[in-house]
């Protein structure tokens, strides 16, 4: 038999088998594309909204790929990418990005596009959060007013920077009026709007969603500490025969085409971006 030939297929024998045990340890929401080299990407908000679709049906062109969205929060995002389990992560979960690259289970961490968190809760504004100096002091108001509060409580960014709140508050909050979720970003936005309860929800998903939405309206933003910052991450150089794909598509995803695509994400269905661009972003990273 040809060497050349020979090796080729035991080549394609591995990368057919190291895609299979990454199926076998993750559930894949969607598959975008059909190449033959497979690239496990695990975000949230990124991939329910369809940006991920968007980035990776211009990726794919040329370079042979199919991505994988394995649908995730930031917390479980990055540990599926220490466990081997995914390539590549778009996340918000900047102190936990850093550890993660000083530790050297990831790398490339690579600036890509931002949004802002809003506090939204019913049209009346039962705890007044509309006069808050500060979202800290809307978070007091909604408990002084005993409100019904919503949480994902799922450990994903959202999670993260709402638990950054409280603290900054002094508050750890207990009771009937704080609903644990433990689910996606959209489910509970659409359970704080039939229930009628405030919920800190991302500006991307909020556009999207706005017009389903009858009880609720954005009450408080603005406040520095609730800009959203997305970096991608993939795992270090010689990990896995797909960390050069994963890493590519990071390049692709600062490149001029990648930040036209996140940047204007969403105007033509909703008349306004879904996200900022890396420009626009920089000025917020710490």
């Amino acid at each position: 038999m040809n060497i050349r030939r020979c090796g080729t297929a035991l080549l394609l024998v591995l990368i057919m088998g190291f895609s299979l045990a990454h199926a076998q340890q993750v559930e894949v929401a969607e598959v975008y594309g059909d190449g033959s080299n497979a690239v496990f990407l695990a975000t949230g908000s990124p991939g329910e909204l369809g940006l991920v679709k968007a980035l990776a049906e211009a990726f794919n062109e040329g370079n042979d790929t199919s991505i994988h969205w394995v649908k995730a929060g930031s917390g479980d995002s990055l540990k599926m990418l220490k466990e081997d389990k995914v390539d590549l992560i778009m996340v918000h979960a900047p102190a936990d990005e850093k550890k993660a690259v000083s530790e050297g289970w990831a790398a490339k961490r690579s600036l890509i596009g931002s949004n802002e968190f809003y506090i939204v809760g019913p049209k009346d504004d039962p705890a007044g959060i509309a006069k808050a100096s500060s979202a800290a002091d809307a978070y007091r108001r909604i408990v002084s007013a005993r409100a019904k509060f919503f949480s994902r409580g799922d450990n994903s960014g959202t999670h993260k920077k709402e638990m950054d709140v409280w603290k900054k508050a002094g508050i750890e909050p207990s009771g009937d009026w704080y609903i644990v979720t433990n689910d996606f970003m959209m489910a509970t936005l659409k359970r704080a709007d039939a229930e009628q309860g405030y919920f800190m929800t991302d500006s991307s998903t909020w556009v999207q969603s706005k017009g389903e939405l009858g009880n609720l309206e954005v009450i408080y933003r603005g406040d520095p500490m609730l800009i959203n910052t997305y970096h991608a991450l993939c795992r270090p150089e010689g990990d896995g025969v797909s960390q050069p794909y994963a890493a590519k598509f990071i390049d692709f995803l600062v490149s001029e085409n990648g930040q036209s695509i996140i940047g204007s994400y969403g105007k033509e269905l909703y008349g306004e971006p879904m996200y900022n661009d890396a420009e626009y972003a920089k000025q917020y990273v710490k």
